[in-house]
């Protein structure tokens, strides 16, 4: 796969509308950033062939980076990995019961050959400035963004407390 300006766009994806709560933090730092970015439900158990089809053809379809958001068994970002050729960064959402143990634990037990870079849980902020870092890299204006929105964030830190 050869990236260029056209796969420049983080697809933000989540197993349902309950998971939007959490994953507008991603693309809240997205704008912020100017990172182009496009939102989806795709659901690892409901919708299957949704979620390959997806995965199998992200990077055609000009994405550069995929942040998954997922509870409960939290399938979607090892499986989404497992089809896909760009970087997969997973991000375990909370859960009533077990608080999102289930779905971190589910992201960092993936085996060998699925990566994923895992978020803390309900860390769709991380992912988005993690995203950014990724394109970043070969998209310096992405760049140019993300190095003046880390200056303004220590210089918001105060010195002393009040």
């Amino acid at each position: 796969m050869k990236l260029n300006k056209q796969n420049n766009k983080v697809a933000i994806i989540m197993g349902s509308q309950s998971d939007y709560d959490v994953m507008r933090e991603c693309e809240k730092i997205l704008k912020i950033l100017k990172v182009k970015y496009q939102s989806l439900i795709v659901s690892a158990h409901r919708t299957p062939k949704r979620m390959f089809e997806f995965a199998e053809n992200a990077s055609k379809n000009g994405f550069a980076v995929i942040v998954a958001g997922a509870g409960g068994s939290a399938h979607l970002p090892g499986m989404v990995s497992s089809l896909a050729d760009i970087p997969v960064i997973g991000v375990p959402i909370e859960s009533k019961k077990l608080k999102g143990l289930e779905a971190i634990l589910s992201q960092i037990c993936l085996p060998r050959g699925c990566p994923v870079g895992t978020m803390p849980i309900n860390g769709a902020l991380n992912a988005g400035l993690y995203a950014a870092s990724i394109i970043g890299t070969f998209d310096s204006k992405i760049k140019s963004n993300l190095e003046k929105w880390k200056r303004l964030q220590t210089q918001s830190v105060k010195k002393r407390p009040k």
